[in-house]
């Protein structure tokens, strides 16, 4: 059994990360721009495309994932924790799709086609829906919230096995 990730599998994970983080932060400032401004529709253009990435990213990440084990947890590490861990991840890959498919469809029924980065637009799976574009946008920002928290407890586990053993004592930091 292999005792780290492959560095394809570790390069997914950050390029994923650093796209989630920046079109997270990205969705926050552009909805807090008021009217509608040459900035504003550029954020929106980088939000999406964004978006459309991490949905191709994730793609390939869990193909990569299905033919690629992952290492094994630390046999000190707790049952409830490895539960816990496992869990969490497979809700993190639900929404690495859900959140961009998400934002996809709210964008469609609101009758704006989606162009990733103006080479090509992407297929129009839903006609424009003026009673349905409430309910995604907030499908969209729900589930936003719902990554974001995951995300959070995420690195707070990956920090907590990083430093700190399983007594709860802060591990050495120098050899």
């Amino acid at each position: 059994m292999q005792q780290r990730y492959t560095i394809t599998a570790i390069i997914f994970h950050w390029l994923i990360a650093l796209l989630i983080v920046g079109a997270f932060i990205m969705g926050l400032v552009m909805t807090d721009i008021p009217g509608i401004t040459p900035t504003k529709l550029k954020y929106y253009s980088w939000h999406k495309w964004a978006g459309v990435t991490v949905l191709a990213l994730a793609a390939l990440r869990l193909l990569w994932r299905l033919t690629h084990r992952a290492p094994a947890y630390p046999a000190s590490m707790p049952a409830w924790q490895k539960g816990a861990a496992h869990g969490l991840h497979g809700v993190l890959y639900l929404l690495m799709f859900a959140v961009p498919l998400s934002g996809y469809f709210y964008t469609l029924s609101a009758g704006i086609p989606v162009m990733y980065f103006g080479l090509f637009e992407l297929p129009i799976l839903i006609a424009a829906d003026p009673a349905l574009k409430p309910v995604l946008k907030g499908v969209h920002y729900w589930l936003n919230m719902g990554l974001a928290a995951c995300v959070a407890l995420h690195l707070a586990a990956a920090l907590k096995h990083q430093f700190i053993d399983r007594d709860g004592v802060l591990k050495r930091m120098l050899p």
